[in-house]
């Protein structure tokens, strides 16, 4: 297992690198000490051939810090304000470290609609960060706080670097945090909490390791990332969560020292397309299917049938992302439909060939096609 984890590493061509509030601020602000120490990291990895992106958290609380907030505002339109704030230093921090190597930066802000409402804006966002890469430069992503709102938030930056890693068919996810990785009980309070090295399954009782605790200046805790290692690892990319505090963590990592807590990913990567419907897409409904149906998709790849389905919840159109949920609710994968919901409520339970007689045409024998299904099943087992 930990001679995967080096090969892993090893063989790495393309990497995407977060960094959360914790490592990167300090009791003054952002630590400049550690953006160098990081922009030093990352370049020596480039030079060696590795591609790296960069998911960057720190604008919130370094805005916080900057306007001598005590804590962070209440209110939305004053914590926008304060991201605006940090957002520049951040990007000038980095921007100043890096050009000590040569090396130069881009800032992307992003929302979650600029991944999930439309393939074409997702692939505009793809193809910059290609030609980013290929000019040499380094991408440095962050969420827009400025202008985002609840229904376009990403979540937190863990999330938002696994979506990114999936975009861009990345070898391998590096999650730099303030802690040595994932332990059997929080470190913070129990003394007793061992670190675990491989996680090869991520079921409950991984979850319930987790702490779901925010840490003081970010807003995702342990649970976060092990959500975003579940996403990138059902899609074949490695992750690893490690202590970013930690001298030279990102050389010693990616020269196959053991640090951190490394999840193994899946035997085989999902295409592009695959990932963006499973992980990106904000699903506008479900359809609840019988157990022949859940054995023909999990066991046999097979598309979904109108015969199979016993349910269907929301109001959606052709062509809208649905979660696929069993008779327990569970999400066995996710798909675009070839019907809207009121007709596959009215062909629900139906042969394939009853469907015209039931709606007047029959444009397609499948409800979702097997080319335009993602299964998510190993995501949810032991929920």
């Amino acid at each position: 297992m930990e001679t995967d984890r080096k090969l892993f590493f090893k063989n790495a061509a393309r990497a995407v690198i977060k960094v959360g509030s914790g490592v990167l601020t300090g009791s003054g602000g952002l630590n400049v000490e550690i953006v160098n120490s990081l922009s030093r990291q990352i370049c020596e990895l480039i030079s060696h051939g590795l591609e790296v992106l960069l998911v960057s958290s720190g604008a919130m609380a370094a805005g916080q810090k900057k306007l001598a907030l005590a804590a962070r505002p209440d209110e939305i339109p004053k914590r926008q304000a304060v991201a605006a704030v940090g957002q520049a230093g951040l990007i000038l921090s980095y921007e100043n470290a890096f050009a000590h190597y040569g090396r130069q930066v881009a800032q992307i802000l992003l929302t979650s609609d600029d991944l999930s409402a439309s393939r074409r804006r997702y692939l505009n966002a793809r193809n910059t960060l290609h030609t980013l890469m290929a000019w040499g430069v380094l991408p440095i992503i962050n969420e827009n706080d400025t202008v985002v709102v609840e229904e376009i938030k990403f979540g937190d930056n863990d999330n938002l670097s696994a979506l990114i890693a999936l975009m861009m068919n990345a070898d391998i996810l590096v999650n730099l945090t303030d802690i040595d990785g994932l332990y059997t009980g929080d470190p913070r309070s129990d003394p007793e909490a061992k670190q675990i090295s491989v996680v090869s399954d991520i079921n409950r009782n991984i979850e319930k390791t987790a702490s779901g605790m925010p840490g003081v200046l970010g807003t995702g805790g342990m649970l976060s990332k092990i959500r975003a290692a579940r996403k990138a690892t059902v899609a074949g990319i490695p992750m690893v969560i490690a202590n970013g505090l930690q001298t030279d963590i990102l050389l010693k990592l990616f020269s196959g020292q053991k640090h951190g807590t490394f999840f193994t990913p899946a035997d085989h990567k999902l295409s592009n397309r695959k990932s963006w419907i499973g992980f990106t897409l904000k699903p506008k409904g479900s359809v609840k299917i019988d157990d022949g149906a859940v054995r023909a998709i999990l066991e046999k790849g097979k598309s979904l049938l109108s015969g199979g389905i016993t349910d269907v919840e929301g109001d959606f159109g052709v062509g809208a992302p649905v979660h696929i949920v069993d008779g327990r609710g569970r999400r066995l994968a996710a798909g675009l439909v070839n019907y809207s919901a009121a007709d596959i409520r009215r062909i629900k339970g139906c042969q394939s060939r009853q469907i015209a007689e039931k709606l007047g045409e029959k444009p397609y024998d499948e409800v979702i096609h097997r080319n335009n299904m993602t299964v998510l099943e190993s995501v949810v087992s032991g929920r």
